[in-house]
């Protein structure tokens, strides 16, 4: 349902925005800018990283021996000559892996090191341990394998042909797509490839791995999820999960990156540590990083589109081929999540959507920023840019007359087959999936009835899933960025340049997002926290969540100050444990904080709610009166500081300490249909960007890019902007510059920054502006805030939307723009001569 702007439209408009980087003296930590809180050591390098860890007397070093074949028999491994080098101590292949040979991965079909098989060049086949990390590296190198070598496939289109899935196909449909295509008064179709994205983190993938007593072990990973690592490890190692302690204090940068792939590096070490009983170390150089890791998965799209002379869509026929790489890894979610994001901000009445996940010769695709939100919402976009350019309308106009709305449609069920309601279905072919598979039941497997010869009425603020949209912002967020942005004053603008300048052209357009905040597998929406507050009155926090650079400690420790009233600096956040918070969800999803500042708010909550017990007790008053704030503990009868009520209270026997648990409300999930609540609330965000294209060289330059993004009530605004302007920069990326390719052997030819191209800040227009929605989350989220680490990516499709609309004003033939993403030059020059 739409929600009313609660915040005049007016008053959006001239209102100075505050400053976020200004901080009122005595007021609460959360709702203002604090720097991060490793700010001043990440400026002194001083902030130590796990490669920063000072080693233990004798510590080793490992290095990945690496295939160079793309799909083959593994034959045999000669380690005759790596041996004999200096410094090496060992090298270990799968026959030296203690307990199971198979990662303990969703799907339980990745192995540890290559066994008979190897399936993609960079699939590691074993390790070589030495002395040094160059030694290890350079003996790594001189290991030579005999593989036989078989075919491999390294195109989507070509698996589908094959069969060659990691996970089955999955369709979800809503109405009758094809009878809506049928009676449209317009259809296009088309096809659109949209390519991954290397995660390019500044601190590469990293473990160190020591032995403990009594076959115990100490694992310093950088990881999104201490958790997972922590059973990989067991599982590899053959011991109990309690074994086995998992920490880190931060990482350089995951963006998903180090999701599940942060487990390989720990079970490479811990295998080599318990094999030569000494600590390893394993850390990638930033080729090896490259061409063993996974990337963002790359997404190829066949469409079929109804719509009516207005622009508004009557039904969509869409075919995703997902490249997932030689295992399934996070590839079903990625593509469910896709699934579920096709619709981005509009109503889907009559949609037939199949997913086909791929299986290539090639790395094994993982979690992105976005997870598969980017790749479902880029080709609905692009979709209804063409639309607006085959009815020669303005795009703007064409994605308002379909956003969600609180309008109704009609739904008919006296249709043969038809069923078109708030009940979508989801089909799959009949197949087994691995029992070890946790998320196996996330995929479905059958079919809900269809409904004959009735007739209902449906409004448009339902998904194609089944999920009301409550809380829907869309249509004011929209109005009120088209005014700031002065987005049609500078579209007359740019139709006037284009006219008068022959080689460069101008583009603009204006793109929202609505963006599902849980994880779909219902069962990682829990988290858990632990508050201490010391005799000084110092408190400590520990939650399961990991810091990337994100500012998740950061948000926890201001939630956790205000919870207790003490001043922001007297609570310090530590190191993510299994050994602190066990069993805990990654850090992904863009739910840190929902999930860890809400345990860790539960936890300080606990310890409050004792010191108020005891406080009441000693004023004679009710403990619902007692005030914590600026430090000082106040009743109608005395005043105390929190430092003196915490010392009287430890007298007193009272607990300092608490957990807090919290598990998200209201989402519910169908398994078997792909349908139900799989999200808590939605993030809205809109920008509006302005670019130019060298019609001669294809070269491309983003100008201008003006956001209005939705994070509820800001916990840390410039935290917030931060991920803003950084999400969007590495979305702009992903769509402009960050090229992946393979070629003919299954070799990535692009493995090193001098092919590989992330943004700069060269690249970063001058105008570059961010305001937030002022409103609160109308969820009961912690404080009132809502997401923000992946919805801003999905913001820079506007970029890509504005190249494709200064292609098609270059072109002015008012024909489909069949251009491919990355849009790079050579992409905007085929482009521009395809019309």
């Amino acid at each position: 349902m739409t929600t009313p702007l609660t915040t005049p439209l007016t008053t959006l408009l001239t209102t100075p925005p505050t400053n976020p980087f200004s901080t009122p003296l005595n007021s609460p930590a959360a709702g203002q800018t604090h720097p991060h809180e490793s700010a001043a050591a990440h400026i002194a390098g001083s902030a130590p990283y796990v490669d920063d860890i000072p080693e233990v007397r004798g510590t080793l070093y490992a290095a990945p021996i690496l295939s160079k074949v793309a799909h083959g028999k593994l034959l045999g491994v000669d380690t005759q000559a790596a041996r004999a080098m200096p410094g090496v101590r060992a090298v270990l292949l799968a026959a030296d892996v203690p307990g199971h040979k198979m990662l303990a991965a969703f799907a339980g079909d990745e192995p540890v090191f290559a066994q008979d098989t190897v399936q993609f060049v960079g699939q590691v086949m074993g390790v070589v341990v030495a002395s040094s990390m160059v030694q290890a590296r350079h003996a790594a190198r001189q290991v030579q394998p005999q593989i036989e070598a078989l075919p491999a496939v390294l195109d989507v289109r070509a698996a589908k042909a094959l069969q060659s899935f990691v996970q089955p196909p999955v369709t979800v449909r809503r109405g009758d797509a094809a009878q809506a295509l049928a009676r449209a008064p317009h259809t296009l179709h088309g096809t659109l490839e949209v390519g991954g994205q290397e995660h390019f983190y500044l601190e590469g993938q990293v473990a160190y791995a020591l032995p403990q007593e009594q076959n115990q072990w100490l694992v310093y990973s950088s990881t999104q999820h201490p958790g997972e690592v922590q059973h990989w490890v067991a599982h590899a190692l053959g011991v109990d999960h309690h074994a086995v302690q998992v920490a880190c204090r931060r990482m350089g940068g995951g963006f998903g990156g180090k999701e599940t792939q942060a487990g390989h590096m720990a079970v490479w070490a811990a295998v080599a540590a318990q094999q030569l009983q000494k600590p390893v170390k394993l850390r990638l150089d930033r080729d090896d990083d490259f061409m063993l890791t996974g990337k963002r998965h790359p997404f190829s799209y066949d469409y079929t589109v109804g719509f009516d002379d207005s622009g508004r869509l009557c039904g969509l026929q869409l075919q995703m081929l997902v490249a997932c790489g030689f295992s399934a890894d996070l590839s079903g979610p990625v593509a469910d999540r896709a699934i579920f994001h096709v619709d981005n901000a509009y109503f889907l009445q009559d949609v037939d959507i199949t997913s086909y996940r791929c299986k290539l010769n090639t790395q094994s695709h993982t979690a992105f920023r976005g997870f598969g939100g980017p790749q479902g919402m880029i080709v609905t976009e692009a979709i209804l840019g063409d639309i607006a350019r085959h009815l020669g309308l303005d795009p703007l106009e064409v994605r308002r007359r379909n956003l969600y709305s609180d309008e109704f449609c009609r739904a008919d069920f006296s249709r043969p087959g038809g069923l078109k309601s708030a009940l979508p279905t989801a089909s799959l072919p009949a197949a087994s999936l691995p029992a070890a598979s946790l998320l196996a039941a996330s995929l479905p497997t059958a079919s809900l009835p269809t409904h004959q010869g009735q007739d209902h009425t449906l409004r448009r603020d339902t998904t194609h899933y089944g999920q009301v949209v409550e809380g829907n912002i869309l249509q004011p967020l929209l109005s009120t960025l088209e005014l700031s942005a002065q987005y049609q004053q500078r579209r007359k603008a740019i139709f006037a340049w284009n006219k008068n300048n022959r080689t460069i052209k101008r583009g603009l357009a204006l793109t929202p997002v609505k963006f599902g905040i849980s994880f779909t597998a219902t069962l990682f929406n829990q988290a858990g926290a632990l508050v201490h507050v010391y005799l000084d009155g110092s408190v400590l926090v520990n939650h399961g969540g990991t810091e990337m650079g994100q500012g998740l400690h950061t948000k926890v420790a201001q939630i956790v100050a205000d919870e207790l009233g003490v001043p922001l600096h007297r609570v310090r956040p530590s190191a993510s444990d299994t050994s602190k918070i066990p069993n805990a969800s990654a850090t992904a999803a863009s739910a840190g904080t929902d999930l860890n500042g809400r345990a860790a708010q539960f936890a300080a909550r606990h310890v409050r709610d004792n010191l108020a017990a005891f406080v009441s007790g000693l004023d004679g008053v009710g403990a619902g009166s007692v005030q914590f704030e600026n430090g000082q503990v106040r009743t109608f009868k005395a005043s105390r500081s929190f430092d003196e009520v915490v010392a009287l209270a430890y007298a007193n026997r009272i607990q300092l300490w608490s957990d807090g648990f919290y598990r998200t409300p209201k989402i519910h999930y169908d398994k078997t249909t792909l349908t139900g609540r799989p999200f808590y609330y939605f993030a809205y965000g809109a920008a509006c960007t302005e670019v130019a294209i060298d019609t001669l060289t294809g070269e491309s330059r983003v100008l201008k890019v003006d956001i209005l993004h939705d994070v509820g009530h800001s916990i840390n605004p410039a935290i917030d902007i931060g991920q803003i302007e950084g999400g969007f920069v590495q979305g702009m990326g992903w769509l402009t510059t960050e090229e992946l390719v393979w070629n003919a052997q299954g070799v990535l030819t692009t493995h090193a920054p001098s092919t590989y191209k992330i943004p700069t800040a060269g690249d970063v227009p001058e105008h570059f502006k961010v305001a937030l929605w002022p409103d609160a989350n109308v969820q009961d989220n912690v404080l009132g805030s809502k997401a923000v680490g992946e919805p801003p990516l999905m913001l820079a499709i506007s970029v890509f939307e504005a190249l494709r609309d200064a292609v098609a004003q270059a072109r002015g033939d008012g024909q489909a723009v069949a251009l491919n993403a990355p849009a790079t030059p050579e992409r905007v020059l085929w482009a521009l001569r395809a019309g």
